[in-house]
């Protein structure tokens, strides 16, 4: 993961960087289809080990329009992190409007078996077809 366009957050020592791409090649501006790839990395800088159970997005349009979704861990996994591990996945999204943003929890569950909300950072979706007007 390169550090442009990074958006970090620490939650009682996990890290989280999300790293989001447009996807001009699977994007269809005249349909309404605007894509975004995302690119995670979760870091234990903690104490202790935990795991990644599910997750919660909340994903808003240029419109204020906003889908959430959530679901047991990610990609199909639900990671291990211990102590200094880092685990990287990547997945994407859609949107009918030219950029919108997206934020969230990971929700982990340590040795201990406590529950506990890692913050995901609020990050743009941004894309070449919307023009950003300052006030």
């Amino acid at each position: 993961m390169n550090t442009e366009n990074v958006y970090t957050e620490t939650t009682a020592g996990v890290t989280i960087h999300v790293q989001p791409v447009f996807l001009d090649h699977q994007s269809e501006p005249q349909q309404n289809h605007f894509v975004w790839a995302y690119h995670v990395r979760i870091e234990n800088n903690g104490a202790e080990s935990f795991q990644l159970i599910s997750r919660y997005w909340r994903i808003t349009d240029l419109s204020g329009k906003v889908f959430e979704v959530q679901g047991d861990g990610v990609v199909g996994e639900q990671p291990v992190l211990k102590p200094g591990d880092a685990y990287e996945y990547s997945s994407g999204t859609p949107l009918d409007t030219p950029s919108g943003f997206m934020s969230g929890t990971y929700t982990m569950l340590t040795k201990a078996g406590q529950n506990f909300d890692a913050v995901i950072p609020a990050f743009s979706l941004d894309s070449p077809h919307h023009i950003a007007q300052l006030h």
